[in-house]
């Protein structure tokens, strides 16, 4: 049986949506999740945190969700931890060059509060699995 998935760093800089999905990782999913509003302050966070997972959005101020993603792979306590990117930029193309990047998937902004740690655990399980 594979791990469970308990521990994810959530990467959000619009803080209304950071407290919707800070309370559906937490309330609906069971996940413990941390909320870090920049990617700066992500890679200062990941090695106390330890996450799982990375919940990150694609646009934001400093390092974009893409930037972010390349500096952590470049950190040997980042490096094998899956990235899921959330951004309103989602057509077919960019979410596959999403993927290129590294990221496991891409859920779509807006996305379904009561769907979201659903599509996760599932993100979670296919990398997982493959």
């Amino acid at each position: 049986m594979s791990e469970a998935l308990t521990k994810i760093l959530y990467v959000e800089d619009d803080d209304d949506i950071a407290q919707v999905v800070m309370m559906t990782l937490e309330d609906i999913g069971g996940f413990t999740a941390v909320h870090c509003n920049s990617g700066q302050k992500a890679i200062d966070t990941i090695i106390d945190f330890a996450p799982q997972l990375i919940l990150m959005d694609v646009m934001m101020p400093g390092l974009s969700g893409p930037e972010t993603l390349k500096i952590l792979g470049q950190m040997p306590v980042a490096q094998d931890i899956p990235v899921i990117f959330m951004t309103a930029k989602a057509q077919k193309h960019e979410q596959e060059a999403y993927r290129n990047l590294g990221a496991i998937g891409v859920i779509v902004k807006p996305f379904d509060p009561l769907a979201l740690s659903e599509q996760i655990t599932s993100l979670w399980q296919q990398w997982k699995t493959a």
